[in-house]
């Protein structure tokens, strides 16, 4: 499970490496364009360009080509094996590795690759989930070669692979990956925001891709701390620890300096990135004490999440190499700021033009405002579909908390566009207001050019200039499943769109009146304020507006009769795609509380417990002591009692969940089984947390178990 933490140690080589500009680190490992231009024929490298940028089916005939330059290459950068690299609904990658080495009569061996093993593997597929599309004695699946993703070299210890990003299906074709509908989105919004723009006058673009820029937050903690924590080991998060003295209140690590152990790992990291080609741009200390974020440059949606991948791996990977294990689960710590992944969203015109850059004048940018108007239409009229991207154990702990977006959906546009959507709902916009210079009073400081509106980082899906930021998605997913449902949404609506735009000789006209009917009927879900108040959850209730709280209840709407018609109508999932999805995600619900509770109940029995009752009896030793001594033993006794009633409390809790659990899983399919670990079993947790936690502030530090907030937070 992506929260499950890896504390296998590895060698230290960060100081082995050479110093080598990062000119010449970026890409070194990867496959690129420049590396195709240089080793493949000119007639080989325009066929495999035309696939990756126009769509063109992939002409088999050229393969053999392909992959001996692509065995040559990886070769020579030391790589042994090759293997099809995909990404199954466990939320994480799988890879299966084959030599390049084939043998020969005369008992020697040559390297080999062919066009076939680049094209298609198989891999078993009856090990991984497919929510009943696959029987288990049904193992044949195969995996695709995505060529619009490079193939790269990876470095693991002193194996070196050639990696293949690949999409997997079943035997009978459906997807069983994350993949698969990521790829099917991208070419159904091409298709729908193509017609749009031929509708709108555009006779020069020949592609829209969907761009991506996931922020990754995650935390680092001393290693030695999580070996002693076996519900960091196994569920990535802590099921126990009393809130450190300090917290995040003095607001003094977010921007803060990079402490050198911090910065040495995020030197390490950013240069076995660049390698694979992943543009890591922007790293930073976060809000929560020991958080951090990476931002990437934005590229295509499909590249953006195989990059993803490929970066909460090398963070897991690196960090042991310093010592430290990084979390990627949404909330490893409670009492302080959990973990997100922003993703920066956009469309782009393969001749470089922002479909969501709104100009110095968006008032009088028809295509912009044609294309904003899509993503408020999409957003409202999905928003349930939206919301279940996010469902997860884990964002439970972190949606809805003055931390992280609400659990309401709502769109933030800022001062400029929302004063020109409601211009166009009054009848016609004709003025975009401006931003001016802010002039700081001090004679040295320049003039600053301020922009037209501010930021909400309250909002779970805001206007950040030229994108939407989509704030929802958990630290340890996969940014496939939220971008895939997010291409099709709008896709959907440009394709209502267009149908309008092709159907008329007034196009302006035809386009202001479909801007203003979607700004009149979708007003409700722009919010610019702030979303954490109450006062704004009654007022999004009142506008209708689902605050959707909890991950049983999120997932639903991934069955409603508009989704199954969103998906199969832009062949994006079959029927039967979807709903194997719906179960799959509810059975990773209830497997994942499940190893939460059972990692409590074995922590509380065999640690916490144990510890209780042997604290009691010194404590009592003490009591008979004093008063032995005929001295007033009063605070003594209280103390006694206290940890007594404590140690008794927990004994109850644990019987209690202990309950909960064999309730919850003897349920007899898995919606009620996800309902109860909901009702039942996660309550019960929280009540022998309770009491664990005040076990710890009650026990002598020297007697108590395990590592504390305050060791894990703050040392470095």
């Amino acid at each position: 499970m992506p929260g499950s933490t890896r504390i296998v140690r590895e060698t230290d080589t960060s100081m082995s490496h050479v110093r080598e500009p990062i000119t010449q680190v970026f890409g070194s490992q990867v496959f690129s364009d420049a590396v195709m231009r240089e080793r493949l024929p000119k007639n080989i490298y325009k066929a495999i360009r035309s696939t990756i940028d126009d769509g063109e089916p992939l002409d088999s005939s050229i393969a053999n080509v392909i992959a001996n330059a692509m065995k040559d290459w990886a070769i020579e950068k030391g790589a042994t094996h090759f293997c099809h690299w995909f990404q199954p609904m466990t939320g994480m990658t799988a890879e299966k590795h084959d030599s390049f080495i084939s043998p020969t009569p005369d008992g020697r061996t040559i390297m080999e690759f062919s066009g076939k093993e680049l094209i298609k593997g198989e891999p078993d597929a009856s090990s991984f989930p497919s929510g009943g599309l696959r029987a288990t004695f049904e193992a044949r699946g195969y995996t695709a070669w995505d060529c619009t993703s490079p193939v790269f070299v990876k470095e693991n210890g002193n194996n070196m692979t050639m990696y293949i990003p690949s999409a997997f299906c079943s035997y009978t074709s459906e997807a069983l990956d994350k993949k698969t509908p990521l790829l099917r989105s991208m070419d159904a919004l091409n298709k729908q925001s193509m017609r749009v723009l031929r509708a709108s006058g555009n006779t020069t673009s020949k592609r829209v891709s969907a761009t991506l820029g996931p922020e990754q937050e995650y935390f680092l903690v001393d290693a030695k701390f999580v070996e002693k924590r076996l519900d960091l080991i196994l569920a990535g998060r802590t099921l126990f620890g009393a809130y450190a003295p300090k917290g995040q209140e003095l607001e003094d690590h977010y921007f803060g300096a990079v402490h050198e152990r911090v910065a040495n790992f995020m030197d390490d990291l950013n240069r076995e990135l660049w390698k694979l080609g992943v543009s890591a741009k922007t790293q930073h200390n976060e809000v929560a004490p020991g958080q951090y974020e990476l931002a990437p440059v934005f590229t295509t949606v499909n590249v953006a999440t195989d990059h993803n991948q490929l970066t909460m791996d090398a963070m897991q990977k690196i960090a042991l190499r310093h010592g430290m294990v990084c979390l990627l689960h949404e909330k490893p710590f409670a009492g302080v700021n959990g973990s997100g992944k922003h993703n920066n969203w956009s469309l782009s015109t393969d001749d470089g033009l922002n479909l969501l850059d709104p100009g110095t004048t968006p008032h009088d940018n028809m295509l912009f405002l044609l294309m904003l108007c899509a993503v408020i239409r999409a957003v409202d009229k999905y928003s349930s579909l939206l919301r279940a991207t996010v469902a997860t154990s884990g964002n439970d702990h972190r949606l809805g908390a003055n931390e992280a977006p609400p659990a309401i959906v709502s769109i933030f546009v800022g001062d400029q566009l929302a004063d020109v959507l409601e211009q166009i709902e009054a009848g016609d916009a004709k003025s975009s207001k401006q931003g001016k210079d802010l002039k700081l009073g001090v004679s040295t400081l320049p003039p600053l050019p301020s922009d037209c509106t501010d930021r909400n980082r309250t909002s779970p899906f805001a206007f950040t200039g030229n994108k939407f930021e989509f704030r929802m998605v958990g630290s340890g997913q996969s940014t496939a499943g939220p971008t895939f449902v997010l291409n099709t949404m709008v896709a959907d609506i440009l394709c209502e769109i267009a149908d309008e735009l092709e159907g008329t000789k007034d196009v302006a006209s035809t386009a202001q009146k479909i801007c203003q009917r979607i700004v009149k009927e979708h007003k409700r879900i722009i919010f610019n304020g702030d979303n954490y108040t109450q006062a704004w959850a009654k007022e999004a209730e009142a506008r209708g507006l689902p605050n959707i709280r909890n991950a049983v209840d999120g997932l639903k709407g991934m069955l409603g009769p508009d989704v199954v018609k969103l998906f199969t109508t832009h062949k994006i999932l079959s029927k039967h795609e979807l709903h194997a999805r719906y179960e799959i995600i509810q059975e990773r619900y209830c497997k994942e509380i499940n190893i939460e509770a059972l990692t409590m109940l074995d922590m509380a029995k065999r640690q916490i417990l144990p510890v209780a009752i042997e604290y009691s009896g010194i404590v009592g030793n003490a009591v008979a002591g004093v008063k032995a001594a005929g001295v007033d033993a009063d605070v003594h006794t209280k103390v006694l009692r206290n940890l007594c009633t404590l140690t008794s409390s927990l004994q109850t809790g644990i019987t209690e969940l202990q309950t909960a659990v064999e309730k919850a899983s003897s349920k007899s399919n898995v919606e009620k089984q996800s309902e109860a670990y909901r009702d039942l079993v996660v309550p019960a947790m929280g009540k022998v947390r309770t009491v664990v936690d005040e076990l710890e502030v009650s026990i002598d530090a020297k007697h108590w178990p395990l590592p504390t907030y305050a060791e894990m937070l703050f040392l470095r």
